[in-house]
């Protein structure tokens, strides 16, 4: 990220209500071929239907460009038979599916099953798991249903999961459902950007904040005097300066690039689920977006999460959560009255999608206002040395400069000397050889000091319990992962024999992205033993949260101080955050492993997992 060069940063006048509201009527257009040229005939009309349904175990899917208009700029994207989002899958649990994709695109392209437990071939991830299907071609999924539960599916080739290429996947568990309602409505956040999205890609490597218009302002600075005196405030402001970093910096993409979508519908076309005063309501969320974290809350409505990822919890009622791309939660809601918003804001506060739950259309709710943007702490830059004033591990620039760093007390840069073997026994050993207990100390790889990390976090904090950066301390109940407790307890009841600690790190100033310091490319495999119960920790050496998701086999989430807390296929973890969780090697085959931003991934926080 560039330097500040003064105490603060002026913010552009944006467009807002554009930005955030769209066309009330955008989506995909009518009347033209699936298939066509930039061109676009007068008379056109842009409606959303909403995702088409499709059941049983035989399905054909067409992958095309379609024309859309989602602000007014129409422009070309990719869909499954025609629609944004792509058809909702319904399988059962225990059935044997056959999925016929055909590419009508003139490049390449796929279908991942996020979140699907299937045999490696089928996971659809290019270069990893198969060639991918080339224009013209079909390619056919074959595999059993193994699981229940909401999921979703989308293109793992280039940028097309941003361009529209996403669906969603409810399977019907063969014993029935124990979590009964009177109806149900899938709800699909995901994100829109009418640049291409290769562009905006070239835009981050040169300039790392070149969509954070949330930097700290004169009002900022003059709050920050008003509260805590002018010397704390200019302190404040020259301690950011001086370790080039942002306060602010909480997503890459914001609405000044970006439109929000719920189910397919921008904010001013306002998607309506409707309901009968009184019904227990079930509302599967799925976080489609490429780049996105959602803060969802229904005002007026409790929520109570009965699934997270596919997998059913003991219920808890929240007023509010946060996923990130990837993440799925199931909710029951019991609405009364004759209108809902349902709220869904970018973490980054710059905007929001929205729609309604009515007892007809056309009516809505009052839309709240986007809380304020809040400024990451210093436990979201430190981690457990956050609140001692400390600086462990912290490396600013490739040179490794600290100087002008004196006014802050206490601060430790040891870290910097530091070389953590990977391969040394970790703490909590037990007798039988198993690891009782995730090591809390960083295991640092030499790969991390070079010129692709920028910051390293000595000692991680290990709180499941918060709710994160905007969350804290709002007035509402908001979920965090300790909240969670998958009902049937850990698949595979061995303790781990062994940990794998990787370590997710980035240089905002080059926006590379990577693991242990190196993008993929440069990496070498991740090397699982067959049939193996293992530890994995993942530590986050960056200010920013990245959403983890491993292909193939389920990451069980791990209590603070050991001890099954959740199962997972995609987890979340936030700045300075060190998150432990344990996996059975019962997957052979290669499997893919990444930040489920699509930039970090594209710019390289990607692995190859091996099981053999």
């Amino acid at each position: 990220m560039k330097p500040y060069s003064s105490l603060y940063l002026p913010v552009p006048d944006l467009p807002r209500r554009r930005f955030v509201q769209g066309l009330v009527a955008g989506g995909v257009l009518l009347g033209l071929s699936s298939v066509v040229k930039p061109g676009w005939a007068s008379g056109t009309e842009a409606v959303n239907r909403g995702a088409p349904v499709l059941s049983g175990t035989e399905f054909d899917l067409v992958i095309a460009e379609s024309p859309v208009n989602f602000t007014g700029k129409p422009r070309m994207a990719t869909t499954v038979n025609g629609s944004i989002p792509a058809p909702t899958l319904r399988w059962r649990e225990g059935d044997t599916v056959t999925i016929r994709v055909t590419n009508r695109l003139r490049e390449d392209t796929s279908i991942h099953w996020h979140g699907i437990i299937l045999p490696f071939q089928m996971d659809g991830v290019p270069g990893i798991s198969f060639k991918g299907i080339a224009p013209g071609e079909t390619f056919t999924y074959r595999f059993k249903i193994e699981q229940s539960g909401t999921y979703w599916y989308h293109s793992h080739s280039g940028m097309q999961e941003q361009t529209g290429m996403y669906g969603a996947i409810v399977i019907e568990p063969a014993a029935g459902e124990p979590n009964r309602a009177d109806r149900e409505h899938v709800i699909q956040l995901s994100d829109w950007t009418d640049e291409d999205p290769m562009r905006v890609f070239a835009k981050l490597k040169m300039q790392g904040d070149y969509y954070n218009y949330n930097q700290p302002t004169a009002a900022d600075f003059f709050r920050d005097v008003s509260r805590d005196g002018l010397k704390a405030a200019i302190d404040k402001r020259r301690m950011w300066n001086e370790m080039r970093m942002s306060p602010t910096d909480l997503a890459d993409l914001s609405a000044a690039t970006l439109t929000y979508l719920m189910n397919g519908t921008t904010p001013a076309g306002n998607w309506t689920g409707l309901f009968r005063p009184g019904e227990r309501v079930r509302l599967r969320f799925i976080n489609g977006a490429a780049n996105t974290f959602y803060d969802v809350r229904i005002p007026g409505l409790k929520l109570t999460v009965v699934q997270a990822d596919g997998q059913n919890v003991e219920p808890v009622t929240v007023d509010e959560f946060r996923f990130g791309p990837g993440e799925t939660y199931d909710v029951m809601v019991q609405p009364k009255d004759e209108a809902y918003t349902v709220f869904a804001q970018t973490m980054d506060r710059t905007g929001f999608a929205r729609g309604t739950l009515a007892v007809r259309t056309g009516i809505e709710a009052t839309v709240p206002e986007v809380d304020p943007a809040d400024w990451l702490t210093m436990a979201d830059m430190m981690g457990a040395m956050g609140g001692m004033g400390g600086m462990a591990g912290m490396d600013h620039g490739s040179s490794g400069d600290l100087n002008g760093m004196a006014g802050m007390s206490g601060m430790n840069h040891g870290g910097m000397a530091m070389d953590h073997s990977k391969h040394a026994m970790p703490p909590g050993m037990a007798m039988d050889g198993k690891l009782a207990r995730p090591s809390t100390q960083a295991r640092h790889a030499k790969t991390e000091y070079g010129p692709s990390t920028d910051m390293r976090v000595d000692m991680g904090r290990t709180n499941l319990d918060d709710p994160g950066i905007g969350l804290r301390n709002n007035g509402r109940r908001v979920l965090t992962l300790s909240d969670l407790r998958t009902v049937d307890g850990p698949l595979d009841p061995r303790g781990p024999e062994r940990e794998v600690e990787l370590h997710l790190t980035g240089n905002m100033e080059r926006y590379t992205w990577s693991l242990d310091g190196l993008e993929f490319g440069r990496s070498t495999p991740v090397h699982f033993r067959y049939g193996e119960r293992l530890r994995v920790i993942l530590h986050n050496d960056t200010m920013m949260t990245h959403p983890m998701h491993l292909h193939g086999m389920w990451s069980e989430l791990e209590q603070d101080g050991g001890g099954f807390q959740a199962r997972r296929h995609t987890i979340p973890v936030q700045p300075a955050q060190r998150i432990s969780f344990l996996v059975t090697a019962d997957a052979l085959g290669r499997w893919a492993w990444h930040c489920h931003l699509m930039l970090h991934m594209d710019a390289g926080m990607f692995r190859e997992v091996v099981v053999a």
